[in-house]
């Protein structure tokens, strides 16, 4: 158990927040584990939580990280958040959960022992299957005691993200949350039942889901992008003060549908398009050729948009996704979304670079 650093009485003072049968005194910081489930050898697993609870009353967000066990951007995003020397200010609660799929996360896997989805699985049962009972005791123990939720994902093995949030805008909570978050790409995404997104909803918690970068892989643009997100919510919700300093702040465009581009023949893949990239329709994205023969097969756009995810292996099968693109509207908004995306990264290259190094050092006061 840590004390946090003295902060002057306010009119509001905190309460104590009880997760697990846990309780953190408002001023406290505790890192503890909740029991999951065991392995067959009757070994346990234990989820590692941490909470920090601020002096003064606020709201309690929880970040969470690794649902799918092979998705490693969150748990770098976690680990860099938790060191914040503005959080020793921290009105309300942070409830950090970096990895929560334990099995998934031990085997570099997205799925639990059982082949099942957590992200499918909630809001769970304490007498269901191996996913069921994890959600379950996730989303009793932790998620019901928060007010907003942030979770931290990836692309898929092989499948890379552009930084995104992908949320439900019709909750003006939710809006709020994903205006704040700071990244120029919204996808206003529908609920997936079994999702966390989804069950939260049902208990009128609002949710943002982070997407960035590649399962198994660390991108220092992905975290350095979550990080700052994560941060800026903070600060939305009243959290955290508002800095001084000027940072980059885009105006999100909101992609109101998506369309994914698969592969019309087996063989190997040569991508012509970047992650990111604004393509017209009809622009050629890449090219199909069979290991075999001379003929190949283009892969045209079928609409104009941003490339937000993209596929990195050479070798696919008909019907593999190769791309996604997002779809904002006119060629004016379209070309607009491509200046903040570049705008951002060009931020993130130069005027933050002494970010990404303080990140390295640990000294995280962004």
């Amino acid at each position: 158990m840590v004390v946090l650093g003295h902060v002057a009485k306010a009119e509001h003072s905190n309460e104590p927040i009880t997760i697990g049968g846990v309780s953190v005194a408002p001023g406290e910081r505790r890192k503890f584990d909740l029991p999951m489930a065991k392995l067959y050898t009757h070994t346990p697993l234990d989820m590692p939580v941490e909470v920090i609870n601020g002096e003064r009353a606020g709201p309690v967000l929880l970040v969470c990280a690794a649902i799918h066990g092979d998705e490693l951007n969150g748990v770098e995003i976690i680990r860099r958040l938790r060191m914040l020397k503005d959080l020793d200010r921290l009105r309300g609660a942070l409830v950090l959960a970096p990895v929560v799929n334990l099995f998934g996360f031990i085997h570099q896997s997205r799925y639990l022992p059982d082949r099942r989805d957590l992200n499918r699985c909630f809001p769970g049962s304490a007498t269901g299957s191996l996913g069921s009972r994890v959600a379950h005791m996730f989303f009793d123990e932790v998620v019901l005691k928060c007010t907003h939720v942030i979770d931290l994902h990836t692309g898929a093995v092989h499948r890379d993200n552009l930084p995104q949030l992908r949320a439900d805008l019709s909750d003006p909570v939710v809006n709020d949350m994903s205006h704040s978050f700071g990244l120029p790409v919204i996808v206003n995404a529908g609920l997936i039942e079994g999702t966390l997104r989804h069950a939260a909803r049902d208990a009128g918690i609002p949710v943002i889901t982070y997407e960035a970068g590649e399962a198994l892989r660390l991108d220092e643009r992905a975290i350095v992008a979550g990080v700052r997100g994560v941060t800026h919510v903070l600060r939305g919700l009243g959290m955290l003060r508002h800095r001084r300093r000027r940072s980059f702040s885009a105006e999100p465009y909101v992609a109101r549908a998506t369309v994914w581009h698969r592969a019309g023949m087996d063989g190997m893949f040569r991508p012509m398009a970047k992650l990111g990239a604004w393509v017209r329709k009809d622009e050629v994205l890449g090219v199909i050729s069979a290991p075999y023969d001379a003929p190949e097969r283009r892969v045209r756009a079928k609409v104009e948009g941003i490339i937000i995810g993209a596929n990195n292996l050479p070798l696919v099968n008909e019907g593999e996704a190769l791309f996604h693109i997002a779809r904002f509207g006119p060629a004016n908004e379209v070309e607009a979304v491509k200046d903040e995306i570049v705008a951002q990264q060009e931020a993130v290259e130069q005027d933050d670079l002494y970010e990404i190094e303080r990140a390295r050092d640990l000294d995280l006061n962004i």
